[in-house]
């Protein structure tokens, strides 16, 4: 028996309460984003047509990811492709798909701004909608649980039997603390190279979400798990490198700067 509903009734009406937990964060981020941009100088006229695009795209790429590596299953039940209620959303799909629609977009919209400056206003909004995500979403959905485990925080999800690792609320947290960390560094380290806290959020999310799958929830023997893990360490690396990069750009100028003075 699960211990966390997976819908509620309204009269006639049916609510998935995974999804409906997800609207909340995203509709969170979306006000959060549009502060940071705004704030930062950004003209947010067009941020709701951004959002929209992001929100659709992610969605899209997240099930046809999660689709693609379960394909032995989902061929034979063709009816659970849009059952997105029941989970099945890959994250690193969704990224795959939202970050190239966000590059174009970007460029379309804010084409005078600097994609690294947009990130970093964007970057902890996205971080903190995801932790408000993994409370309100995953946690409440079939098959929401981790491994199985006999230790005192398991947890029953509907979908799978005895107690489980609550991974959502351990990922909740993980992102919690990581928006924590951005905007500290965002406090204290003024002097930042624009695209340090993009950065930042990929190296250390990109870490720990495949420890998570290694850990916590993957089957070694899955296609779809490996490929997070290593989507995980290749979204690490690529922030890594990013890091390194706009650091040494940012020692170049001061350079320069010191070398006219």
């Amino acid at each position: 028996m699960s211990g966390v509903p997976t819908s509620f009734h309204l009269g006639p009406l049916v609510f998935h309460t995974y999804g409906f937990g997800l609207a909340i964060a995203a509709y969170v981020a979306y006000l959060y984003s549009r502060h940071r941009l705004e704030r930062a100088g950004f003209d947010v006229e067009p941020f709701g047509r951004f959002a929209a695009a992001l929100v659709v795209s992610g969605l899209v790429g997240a099930r046809i990811a999660n689709i693609a590596t379960n394909w032995s299953y989902y061929e034979e039940h063709l009816s659970r492709w849009i059952a997105v209620w029941q989970g099945g959303l890959a994250s690193f799909g969704g990224i795959a798909l939202a970050l190239p629609v966000a590059i174009v977009l970007q460029r379309r919209w804010w084409p005078k701004s600097s994609l690294a400056r947009f990130c970093d206003a964007m970057v902890p909004a996205l971080v903190l909608g995801w932790a408000l995500g993994r409370f309100l979403g995953p946690q409440f959905m079939v098959n929401g649980g981790g491994h199985l485990t006999h230790q005192w925080f398991g947890m029953r999800y509907a979908g799978q039997s005895g107690k489980r690792v609550p991974v959502p609320l351990i990922q909740g947290i993980e992102d919690g603390l990581l928006w924590g960390l951005l905007l500290l560094v965002e406090k204290k380290w003024t002097t930042r190279a624009a695209g340090i806290l993009s950065a930042i959020a990929m190296m250390v999310w990109g870490l720990v979400r495949a420890y998570d799958e290694h850990w916590l929830l993957g089957d070694e023997s899955h296609s779809g798990s490996l490929g997070v893990q290593y989507a995980g360490l290749a979204l690490a690396l690529a922030g890594s490198i990013i890091f390194v990069r706009q650091l040494a750009m940012r020692q170049r100028q001061r350079d320069l700067q010191e070398s006219d003075v």
